[in-house]
């Protein structure tokens, strides 16, 4: 079988809460939460705002991978929290690379070398 790997980054998605300004999302400075694959980790106790989440859970998949590093997604890391009055952001942290194999997160198989899709 031919080589089927690829690499994805893990990565550390933390609260930026600037001083002296208004939070209604309910983040704290400190508060975060890690993506290792596919599996979104906090540390217990700690929450997000379902309405933060649906703000940057798109851009993931997309930080996850590598980009060129002309592309905006290499550089813009932050994601302003949705509600139009709260000062708070999301910080999106490229913290390492992790090896997957196509046969283990799929059940569709790879294209064969001559196939056009």
């Amino acid at each position: 079988m031919a080589e089927d790997g690829f690499e994805l980054f893990d990565l550390r998605v933390e609260a930026v809460i600037p001083e002296g300004k208004p939070i209604y999302c309910g983040a704290r400075a400190g508060d975060y939460f890690e993506l290792k694959g596919e599996m979104l980790s906090m540390p217990a106790g700690q929450g997000f705002s379902i309405y933060s989440l649906a703000a940057v859970l798109p851009l993931l998949a997309a930080k996850q991978r590598p980009t060129h590093p002309n592309d905006w997604m290499t550089s813009d890391a932050e994601i302003a929290c949705p509600d139009p009055n709260c000062a708070s952001r999301l910080r999106i942290v490229r913290t390492g690379k992790r090896r997957f194999s196509h046969a283990e997160t799929t059940a569709v198989p790879l294209p064969k070398e001559n196939d056009q899709r």
